[in-house]
C-alpha cells in the first residue's frame, strides 16, 4: 500500500507560475516538498484541505523589505505570512546585519543608519544591536539558519555596512577608501558571494541621512563611494551572476544614465542584473514615470544589452506622518532640521517650532510656489517640482489629533473653518474645536496654518497623504508592464509611515480586474517564478520534488479587498513599537512554507515560530571558479 502523503489539497484551481492557464487539479505534500500533482482521486493523506473555489499558487515573494532587524525579534514575520507571501528579500538599500553590529569606537552603525533612513524607532534598533553576536557574514548565515523562521529569507551583501566594515563609520562618510581599504571591501563582496549571497545593495537617494553625532547632516556611507568605486564591486557582482539592487541617484539624471548603464553587456563583457527602486508616478513631478518606462526600455535593449528591473507598487503611495516626522520631511532642509532630532526629542522640537528664523524659514518653504511668479510657480503648475511631499493641505488628511472633530478631516477644510472662526468668531465644528481654534495665531495662508499646527501638536498630530502612484489608471499600466518587477513594499520598515505588506495581493487584484484569469497567471508567474529566477534562488515553484510553499487565495474575498481601508496601526509587543499594517483575512484561507502550516483560516497555527519553517536562500549558481571560491570563504 502506498504511503500516505502528509498534506492533500483537492480541487483547487491551480496557477503554478509559469504564466499559464490554470487547470483544477490536486496537490499533495510529503516530507515538507511536492510529492504529486494532478487527479488524486484514491490518495489518502494525513489531512486533507478542500480547495474547491479556491486558488492555489507558489508561496509569494516579497522582493524589497527591511525584515533584518523583525526575524532578530519575531523570526514567523506575521506580517508577512498572513498575506501569503513565503519569501522574503532583506538587506535593502545597502542596509543590514551581514557583518554583525559593527560596534566600535563608540560608533553604533545599526541605529545609526536605519533609524532615519527607516523611520525605525532607535530603542527598537538597539535592542537588534544588542542581539547581534556575529562578525561576518558566514557566520550571519549560521544564525539565521538557527532561527525559527516563517518565511525564506534571501540576504544581500549592503554596501553601507561593507564600507562600515572596511573603514569605520565615521572614516566611510568622510574621506575616500584607502588602497588597503578599498582590497578589503572587494575581498568581503567576494566573500559574500562565494558563500551564496544573491547580490549587494547600495543606496544613492540624498536624503538617506544618518542619525547618530557626529554625523547627522550626513548620508548614510553607499552615498560617498564614487563611480569608480562602484564599479570595481559591482564588477564582482557581474562576474558571480548575481543582483545589485540600487536606488538612483535622483539629483542628476546623466548620473542615473551613467550609473545604470553598468548593466550594459556591449559596454562591460556581460550583462549585470539590476533591480532598482522605483517606478512610481510622483504626483509632483509627472515625468518621473514617463522616464522609467523610458530608462527600462532604453537599458534592455539590443542595443545596451542590459538586464534591468525597475520595482513597482501595486499601489497609491499612502504616506502616513506622526507630526513632522515621515520619510518624506528628509527632503526639504526646513523639516530636515526637525528630522535630525530622535524622535523622542520632543523638547528639541518644541525649541525650534519657538526660533524665529525657524519659523521664517519654514513658511518661506511652504509658500514656495504657490504665489507670484517664477520658474518656482511654473514648475508647480506643470506638476514639475522637485519634491514628493507637495505641500498641498487639500491632499492632507487627519488619522489622530487630539482635537476630535479633525479625525478624518481633510486639512483644507479645518482650515477653512478656522479662517471664518477668525474673521467672524463663529463657524467651529465643535467645542474642542472652538477651544483649539481660540489658541491660534492670525493665519492669512495654509503656510501660517500648517507651523501652527505641528508647533501646537507635533507628534500628536497624525496625518497621511499620497505623494504617488495617485492615479489608479497609471497604477494598473505600471503593475501590469513586462518591463518593472511588482515590489517595492518597504516591509519591515517605515514603520507607522508605510503600509503596504499586503501588495502582492494588490497586485493580484489589479491582475483579476484587467485581464481576468489570463491576467492572475501572468502575474502570480510575476510575483513568485519571475523574480525568483532573478535572484536565482529555489523560489516560487509547485514543481515535483521543491519544497512545497503554497498560498490559497479566495478570489472572492479579493475581489472585495481594500489594502488601503484595511490598514491600521497597532501595537506590536514583539517590537515595542507602534506599526501600520495591513488587514486582508479572509484574502488568504491558507499559507504553507516548507509543508508546514503557518496561517489558517485568519489565525497562526501552533507551528508558527514553534517550529522553523523557513530556509535561508542563497544563489542556485556559483559562475566563479569553485577552488577560488572556497579559499576566499575560508579566510
Amino acid at each position: 500500500m502506498t504511503e500516505p502523503y502528509d498534506i492533500l489539497i483537492r480541487g483547487a484551481r491551480v496557477f503554478d507560475g509559469d504564466g499559464g492557464a490554470p487547470e483544477t487539479t490536486d496537490i499533495a505534500v510529503r516530507d515538507g516538498r511536492i510529492a504529486a500533482r494532478g487527479k488524486l482521486a484514491g490518495a489518502q493523506a494525513t489531512e486533507t484541505i478542500d480547495a474547491h473555489g479556491l486558488w492555489l499558487m507558489p508561496g509569494l515573494l516579497d522582493i524589497h523589505t527591511h525584515y533584518d532587524l523583525e526575524v532578530e525579534l519575531a523570526p514567523g514575520l506575521p506580517e508577512a505570512v498572513r498575506h501569503g507571501t513565503t519569501t522574503v528579500v532583506v538587506s535593502n538599500c545597502s542596509l543590514g546585519l551581514a557583518f554583525g553590529a559593527l560596534r566600535r569606537d563608540g560608533e553604533d552603525p545599526i541605529v545609526d543608519c536605519f533609524a532615519r533612513v527607516e523611520n525605525i524607532p532607535k530603542p527598537v534598533l538597539a535592542r537588534v544591536a544588542d542581539r547581534v553576536t556575529w562578525n561576518r557574514s558566514d557566520e550571519y548565515l549560521d544564525h539565521l539558519n538557527e532561527l525559527k523562521l516563517g518565511p525564506n529569507i534571501v540576504p544581500m551583501i549592503p554596501y553601507s555596512m561593507l564600507r562600515i566594515a572596511a573603514m569605520g563609520t565615521n572614516a566611510s562618510v568622510s574621506r575616500n577608501p584607502t588602497d588597503a581599504e578599498m582590497a578589503e571591501m572587494e575581498r568581503l563582496l567576494e566573500k559574500g558571494m562565494a558563500e551564496g549571497y544573491v547580490g549587494f545593495s547600495s543606496d544613492a537617494l540624498p536624503f538617506h541621512y544618518l542619525s547618530n553625532n557626529p554625523n547627522r547632516e550626513k548620508r548614510i556611507p553607499s552615498q560617498y563611494g564614487g563611480f569608480d568605486e562602484l564599479k570595481r564591486l559591482t564588477d564582482i557582482v557581474r562576474r558571480f551572476g548575481r543582483v545589485w539592487q540600487a536606488t538612483p541617484p535622483v539629483e542628476s539624471p546623466l548620473k542615473v544614465l551613467r550609473t545604470f548603464l553598468l548593466t550594459s553587456a556591449r559596454l562591460y563583457g556581460k550583462a549585470l542584473k539590476i533591480t532598482a527602486v522605483a517606478a512610481m508616478d510622483v504626483r509632483s513631478d509627472r515625468n518621473i514615470v514617463r522616464s522609467a518606462f523610458t530608462l527600462a526600455r532604453i537599458l534592455n535593449s539590443k542595443i545596451v544589452g542590459g538586464d534591468f528591473r525597475l520595482q513597482s507598487l501595486a499601489a497609491p503611495f499612502k504616506v502616513w506622518s506622526d507630526g513632522p516626522v515621515t520619510p518624506l520631511s528628509e527632503e526639504i532642509p526646513e523639516l530636515r532640521q526637525l528630522m535630525m532630532l530622535d524622535l523622542e526629542d520632543d523638547a528639541g522640537r518644541a525649541a525650534l517650532y519657538t526660533d524665529p528664523a525657524f519659523e521664517e524659514a519654514f513658511k518661506k518653504m511652504w509658500r514656495a510656489g504657490k504665489e507670484g511668479f517664477g520658474l518656482a510657480r511654473i514648475r508647480r503648475i506643470l506638476r514639475m517640482e522637485e519634491l514628493a511631499l507637495r505641500r498641498a493641505i487639500d491632499e492632507m488628511y487627519v488619522d489622530n489629533a487630539p482635537v476630535a472633530a479633525w479625525r478624518g478631516e481633510r486639512f483644507d477644510r479645518i482650515f477653512e473653518r478656522l479662517r471664518a472662526f477668525q474673521s467672524t468668531g463663529d463657524g467651529a465644528k465643535s467645542e474642542d474645536e472652538r477651544t483649539a481654534f481660540e489658541s491660534f495665531p492670525p493665519c492669512r495662508d495654509d503656510a501660517d496654518f500648517m507651523f501652527h499646527m505641528l508647533k501646537a501638536y507635533d507628534r500628536d498630530l497624525y496625518w497621511h497623504t499620497v505623494s504617488a502612484n495617485a492615479d489608479d489608471g497609471v497604477v494598473r499600466k505600471m503593475t501590469m508592464s513586462p518591463l518593472f518587477l511588482p515590489g517595492f513594499s518597504d516591509s519591515g520598515a517605515h514603520l507607522t509611515n508605510l503600509a503596504f505588506y499586503d501588495v502582492n495581493l494588490r497586485a493580484l487584484k489589479i491582475a483579476m480586474e484587467e485581464r481576468g484569469e489570463e491576467g492572475v497567471a501572468w502575474m502570480v508567474r510575476r510575483l513568485t517564478r519571475d523574480p525568483a529566477d532573478f535572484f536565482d534562488i529555489a523560489a516560487g515553484s509547485i514543481e515535483i520534488g521543491r519544497q512545497a510553499d503554497l498560498t490559497l487565495v479566495d478570489p472572492d474575498a479579493l475581489a472585495a479587498h481594500d489594502g488601503v481601508k484595511n490598514t491600521k496601526r497597532v501595537y506590536r509587543e514583539t517590537l515595542g513599537s507602534d506599526q501600520l499594517v495591513n488587514r486582508s483575512d479572509g484574502v488568504v484561507p491558507l499559507t504553507m512554507i516548507a509543508g508546514r502550516i503557518v496561517w489558517r483560516d485568519g489565525e497562526f497555527t501552533d507551528v508558527f515560530e514553534s517550529e522553523k519553517c523557513g530556509q535561508v536562500l542563497l544563489a542556485n549558481r556559483q559562475t566563479a571558479n569553485n577552488a577560488t571560491a572556497t579559499a576566499i570563504a575560508a579566510e
